[in-house]
């Protein structure tokens, strides 16, 4: 993972655009980690809802609120949740029957508002780490909180 958290902030130097620095991310992530088999965004629309963004891998589901599952948590939390087994997470949502563990934090742009979550999912139990998590979370603030 270190070398596409290297592209990335290569590729996204300079640019504003989210949606762009989303794809870019997601692309970057899905092809540069074996661990990881769905890699994308779920946009905060408001109304406590959350709907697909760039992702890579089999599609995802189409929209998730605040109130459901993993990603919804990290979107209500504003925090980073590890999940070993997805299985054992109390309303995870099964978008796709391959995923046995996820990360998922919390999209934070320069205004303090919550831009959404990044959603990275593994066929592997337990396939992240801790440094996993404050990699990532650097990365994201990097990319979309300093603007």
């Amino acid at each position: 993972m270190d070398q596409a958290l290297k592209n990335i902030m290569a590729i996204c130097e300079g640019e504003a655009d989210v949606i762009a620095n989303m794809a870019t991310i997601a692309c970057e992530l899905f092809h540069g980690d074996a661990r990881f088999d769905w890699v994308g965004f779920y946009r905060n629309i408001g109304g406590d809802t959350l709907k697909i963004g760039p992702y890579q891998g089999r599609h995802g589901c189409l929209t998730i609120p605040f109130s459901k599952g993993v990603c919804g948590a990290a979107a209500r939390g504003q925090q980073t949740l590890i999940v070993d087994d997805v299985n054992a997470f109390d309303g995870h949502i099964a978008c796709a029957s391959s995923t046995v563990s996820e990360i998922v934090l919390p999209v934070i742009g320069p205004n303090g508002a919550l831009l959404g979550v990044l959603d990275i999912d593994s066929n592997q139990p337990a396939a992240f780490t801790q440094a996993d998590a404050k990699a990532l979370e650097t990365m994201l603030h990097d990319v979309f909180a300093t603007g």
